[in-house]
């Protein structure tokens, strides 16, 4: 029997390796001039409030955000007559007459309106812009030029130099107090001369109320005009100087220091948006910055702190971030650091992005810099508003999951009405878009807008959820709204005469199309392999929540029955690739981004290269023949695969394809995405999706615990097996992890729980039971 030194000594050298990681050099992302466009200035946000900063020296624009800020309104887009449509609709597509059958979809079964097209719908908007006008004595060159954004603190920094005075300017959106904070100073007295305005595309009124500058207005809600409003205060607190307003300015003379102090709130679900307004400022004011700012930092990093992540010694941080990207393209292996960089990036995101009581990200998160953002700013249900919480769990934030699972509980009468009408089913239902009015009702085109996958995949991330925390309380309060979602797949599967199968009709794989044996083109179908994977994983979710919360045997037995008639998870085709439809169709593009009949490898757990080679095999056929391009999300997505398929190199290979730097801004379907210099992912245009896409397979390629048992490094590259670390990732079944490695070999590893249970972890290729230690 070993005696309890050693037994200390031999703990503490296991453990010290993996605690090392937290030894790391700053997390920054810096440049050596301002943004040259929008998607370079610095993101800053406390989960309601954003900005972003271009870092301008003689004229500064900063772009001011709330998640809560959108146009529209409620509306009833449901075609209540659609479900008499149905009988036809299958029959065609039983005869195998789909393009007759997407004919009759697109008269009957889109919803009413203009649908995502209209104004009632709506967008997720900018609130507006702040505008520093700069004034120095004498000429503005500058030089010793630097602005930075530490992921460390959630601070921007901004330093130059002009006419040998040197300034600085901090920037915050606190964590603390619930505004945004622009600190500017000078070395030598009374040289900050600036002019403070705020502007706005539209709907929006500047005016001076009493000390401050203030910018409100009213969005359009698509029926009167009366929809939400909005309210924005900017106080300046100076040292040295006077503050005075000429118009709709404040003029700021001969200033040492300026903090300027931004409040704003918005009357979503918030009657008194203008009276939180003045008190949130008020608030601020009181504070001392410097322990606003202290108060801030320690807020964050309760966040943020909990995971850190080394992957070896080799990094580029000493470049700035916009000539780091380029530079990463051409020797990757000389900067491990920048996907360390990039991975944190990801969760200083979802923190800044999303809080609880509010709402999940959107498709740019909280940043827009417009009035009308693409694609409306709104929650894409097909893999776009899941893929910006895919991360969320492993990277240890799971919290920030809730203002999800609250949005899709928002949704559930809507989709109860959408079913009805649509399919006359029980429970609920979401086709492909959402917004905050909890829109559930087909899109206005049957080529995208008929896929029936999204309340199921949304159930998927809350199921995913209560899989990390095994949070039972959470667990019944989410179950309402997966049997809700199972009920209606229940409901309206019906038999297909060519195969026995209990299949979804009609449905698309999403966005894609096929080709017809008659050389016409079509999307609508019967059951695509997404609804089937979809099904089959809400019905084995259900089961289990059902028996662990002891209720609904009888619908338990149901769903058990239809498991057994539902098509499986995935069959290969004759060139050797996962169906992606119920028929072996050949698709119209090769190369099409939506790889969706890949959801049972990834994020479900149905196939897997152990428990299905064969699967595994057709998917790794699947993702060579789409190619690895495509929009920023698109090569995120298969970063995953190839991460469950136990290929690091592949995986690798697409991250060095998604940073990519690049500069447009249009709209992009196809090849083409890439990273801007702010490190915001690309479709183009901006899409958050990526970022937390590419963190997430970057997570996966490190720690997997889908299959039964915590895997360590299952799918680690070539470029990152010399040495790393990490240290607070989480498995399901509620475990923290730490380890390190050198030469892609475990050397030390760690497993914390709540309550110390066993559980099964893959070792350098062992599967052993340990006992986890106290979190």
């Amino acid at each position: 029997m070993r005696s309890k030194t050693n037994m200390l000594i031999t703990l503490a050298s296991v453990l010290a390796p993996v605690m090392a990681v937290a030894q790391q050099k700053p997390l920054h992302l810096w440049y050596t001039k301002p943004a040259a466009q929008w998607e370079g200035s610095l993101p800053l946000g406390n989960g309601r409030l954003g900005m972003t900063t271009d870092g301008g020296v003689t004229k500064e624009t900063v772009v001011l955000n709330d998640i809560t800020l959108w146009s529209g309104s409620p509306q009833d887009a449901n075609n209540y007559g659609a479900y008499k449509s149905l009988p036809e609709i299958r029959r065609f597509l039983f005869e195998g007459k789909n393009d007759s059958a997407q004919q009759l979809v697109d008269k009957h079964f889109i919803c009413t309106g203009p649908g995502a097209g209209g104004t009632q719908w709506g967008c997720f908007q900018t609130l507006g812009n702040l505008v520093l006008d700069f004034s120095y004595n004498g000429k503005a060159d500058y030089k010793n030029y630097r602005r930075y954004l530490s992921l460390d603190s959630a601070i921007a920094v901004e330093t130059y130099e002009v006419n040998g005075v040197k300034f600085k300017k901090e920037y915050f959106t606190s964590f603390g107090t619930d505004v945004a904070v622009i600190r500017i100073t000078a070395d030598k007295p009374n040289q900050v001369n600036c002019s403070v305005s705020m502007n706005r595309a539209e709907r929006g009124t500047v005016t001076v109320a009493g000390n401050d500058l203030q910018l409100s207005g009213q969005l359009d809600n698509g029926t009167d005009g009366k929809g939400m409003q909005y309210l924005a205060k900017v106080h300046a607190a100076l040292k040295g100087g006077a503050p005075s307003f000429s118009g709709n300015n404040l003029v700021i003379k001969n200033a040492t220091e300026v903090i300027l102090y931004v409040s704003a709130s918005t009357d979503f679900r918030n009657a008194d948006f203008k009276q939180q307004t003045d008190a949130l400022l008020a608030t601020a004011l009181r504070k001392p910055y410097h322990q606003e700012k202290q108060l801030h930092v320690q807020a964050y990093q309760k966040l943020f702190n909990r995971v850190q992540l080394s992957l070896g010694t080799h990094t580029r941080d000493d470049l700035p971030t916009d000539d780091r990207l380029q530079a990463f393209q051409q020797a990757p292996s000389a900067d491990n650091g920048l996907p360390v960089l990039f991975f944190q990036f990801g969760r200083y995101l979802t923190i800044s992005s999303t809080r609880v009581g509010l709402l999940p990200p959107n498709l740019q998160g909280l940043w827009a810099n417009q009035v009308h953002t693409p694609w409306n700013g709104d929650y894409h249900l097909d893999v776009n508003v899941e893929m910006n919480h895919w991360p969320v769990d492993v990277t240890n934030l799971s919290e920030l999951d809730l203002p999800l699972a609250d949005l899709v509980k928002k949704m559930v009468p809507h989709g109860q009405t959408t079913a009805k009408a649509y399919y006359n089913a029980d429970g609920w239902v979401a086709h492909v878009i959402t917004n905050v009015w909890q829109y559930t009702e087909p899109g206005e085109s049957a080529s995208w807008g008929a896929a029936k996958s999204g309340s199921g995949w949304l159930c998927d991330n809350l199921w995913q959820h209560y899989d990390f925390t095994r949070d039972t309380a959470y667990l019944r309060s989410i179950y309402p709204v997966l049997k809700g979602s199972a009920l209606f797949y229940k409901s309206m599967l019906v038999r297909d005469p060519k195969t026995n199968w209990l299949v979804t009709s009609p449905s698309s794989s999403p966005e894609n199309t096929f080709y017809l044996p008659n050389g016409r083109t079509a999307s609508i179908c019967l059951g695509p392999t997404i609804d089937n994977q979809i099904i089959r994983e809400l019905y084995n979710n259900v089961i289990t929540a059902s028996t662990m919360l002891k209720t609904d045997q009888a619908l338990r037995d149901t769903l058990q029955a239809q498991l057994a008639e539902i098509p499986p998870a995935g069959r290969i085709g004759a060139d050797g690739s996962l169906m992606e439809w119920l028929e072996d169709y050949k698709q119209t593009d090769p190369h099409h981004r939506h790889v969706s009949h890949l959801y049972g490898l990834f994020p479900a757990n149905q196939i897997t290269p152990d428990s299905t080679p064969d699967l595994a095999a057709a998917c790794k056929r699947t993702l060579n023949d789409r190619g690895d391009d495509g929009p920023s999300w698109s090569i995120a997505y298969k970063m995953l695969w190839w991460a469950r398929l136990y290929d690091g190199d592949r995986a690798y290979k697409l991250y060095v394809n998604l940073m990519r730097p690049t500069f447009g801004t249009d709209i992009n379907y196809g090849a083409g995405g890439g990273i801007y210099p702010n490190l915001f992912s690309a479709g183009p245009p901006f899409q958050i999706d990526a970022n937390f896409g590419g963190e997430a397979a970057i997570a996966e390629m490190l720690l997997q615990s889908h299959a039964g048992y915590i895997s360590l490094l299952p799918a680690i590259p070539a470029e990152w097996k010399a040495e790393g670390a990490v240290k607070g990732l989480k498995a399901r079944g509620n475990f923290t992890v730490d380890f390190s490695w050198k030469q892609g070999k475990i050397t030390a590893y760690s497993i914390h729980a709540a309550n110390p249970t066993p559980v099964k972890v893959k070792v350098n290729g062992e599967i052993k039971t340990v006992m986890s230690t106290k979190s």
